[in-house]
């Protein structure tokens, strides 16, 4: 039995390919299936079986069009009201694959509908635990109050991921691997560890889940500190509970457009924060994508709503597709009306703050901290400083003050970006960014 961990970095996801005696099994993919394509290649194996552990919050899967792709069989929990063909796999079920055998527990928690994947060969037992047990956490609870068919309250998760870590896992050994669906940087989870497995041995060990505590305090302790939830998680949920279009078809749905202007609906300049400050279109809102490891999905989907028409300005032909792909990872391509190139006029500049003034006379000014609201708990950097998480700054910018300049801050430069321009966009009023000065005040 062969195990590939497929990262995409942006999300902390990861996805698994199981290989044994030629043929292959696909958990948990993300929107792009040619990875998994190229894989099974590779391995001279052929892909039957794609396994859906939840439906996902924060990503786009593959599994629809892996199956129209390959023939494989998508399996997932009769829980989950899956709107496409599909075969149960609940407690009790189980498969081959090749010499490998997989069979499903059913672990509630982080939704009603999670399953874990128990795969064994020979000696070997491992754990594809979606995002029911993380590498020293487990799943939030709280996604699914208002997204999916099956509604659940955070409180009554929480309890049955109390049950499900004290009785689905006991009977399984120390030495099986545990393959989490995210890690470290997720928000489907608080306290994720930087590993990107583990075994269920050390897991006993050191994941405060395992140990022995009442449930009602293993229930506040998850509930606790949760970090925010972006608008489009439900979205997401229900666009995988239908299936999402083919990767290609979504994307040659959307048009591009050379030096074109674009005056109404909400501008997503993609662009580095220098660029757009030196020359934009007025009322863009700059969210960078221009590191592969930047959080840009995370932040699209949280500052533009669910079902909000959108442009998105790019610098040059050449970027389009990459930052395309992206858009689809989160399925906001169906409300891309068009990626642009910039024209050679009608163009805007930023102000830069005048730090020296700044530091002089901060009671001069306004200052925006748009930190998440647990990062503002653990500290401030200024002492007057109003706090909105940029998650929200849309609905609450009617709420700032406007009687002296505003300087919008977040932990390192990348987040205050987004904020300013929001805020120039819908304020007027001076509004400066203190983009990677901020380090000079922690």
């Amino acid at each position: 039995m062969i195990i590939k961990q497929f990262e995409y970095n942006p999300l902390a996801h990861y996805s698994y390919a199981i290989v044994s005696n030629g043929e292959m099994a696909i958990i948990d993919p993300e929107r792009d299936p040619i990875q998994y394509y190229n894989f099974a290649k590779e391995q001279e194996a052929v892909i039957t079986a794609v396994i859906e552990t939840h439906p996902h919050a924060d990503f786009i899967s593959s599994h629809l069009q892996i199956h129209k792709e390959t023939g494989a069989t998508i399996y997932n929990s009769e829980k989950l009201g899956a709107e496409y063909t599909h075969q149960t796999f609940d407690e009790g079920d189980e498969l081959n694959i090749g010499n490998a055998r997989l069979r499903a527990i059913n672990t509630p928690g982080h939704s009603p509908d999670s399953i874990t994947i128990v795969a064994e060969e020979r000696d070997k037992t491992v754990l594809f635990t979606g995002d029911t047990l993380f590498i020293g956490d487990v799943g939030r609870p709280d996604l699914r109050e208002k997204a999916g068919n099956m509604k659940a309250k955070r409180r009554e998760l929480a309890e049955a991921m109390y049950h499900t870590i004290q009785e689905k896992f006991k009977d399984l050994p120390d030495d099986a691997i545990v393959y989490p669906a995210h890690g470290a940087g997720s928000l489907c989870g608080k306290n994720m560890s930087d590993d990107s497995s583990s075994t269920l041995g050390n897991e006993r060990m050191g994941n405060w889940a395992f140990q022995d505590q009442s449930k009602e305090d293993f229930i506040n302790t998850l509930l606790d500190s949760q970090p925010f939830i972006p608008s489009y998680f439900g979205y997401d949920v229900d666009l995988n509970k239908a299936g999402a279009p083919s990767l290609r078809d979504a994307m040659a749905a959307v048009p591009f457009k050379i030096n074109e202007s674009v005056s109404k609906g909400i501008i997503i300049d993609v662009r580095d924060e220098s660029k757009f400050k030196a020359h934009h279109l007025p009322g863009s809102i700059n969210i960078q994508a221009v590191s592969e490891n930047s959080k840009f999905e995370t932040w699209l989907g949280a500052i533009v709503k669910p079902k909000e028409e959108f442009h998105i300005v790019v610098e040059s032909p050449t970027d389009m597709v990459p930052v395309l792909e992206r858009v689809c990872k989160i399925g906001y391509e169906q409300q891309l009306s068009s990626i642009v190139t910039l024209p050679y006029k009608s163009m805007v500049a930023t102000d830069s703050l005048d730090l020296t003034d700044f530091k002089k006379n901060p009671d001069q000014y306004t200052i925006v901290d748009i930190r998440n609201a647990s990062e503002v708990e653990e500290g401030k950097f200024f002492e007057n400083a109003l706090s909105y998480p940029l998650n929200t700054l849309r609905d609450t910018v009617d709420e700032i003050p406007r009687d002296k300049p505003i300087v919008v801050h977040c932990a390192g430069g990348y987040r205050s970006a987004a904020g300013s321009s929001i805020l120039a966009k819908e304020l007027d009023q001076d509004v400066y960014d203190l983009g990677e000065a901020v380090n000079e005040f922690k």
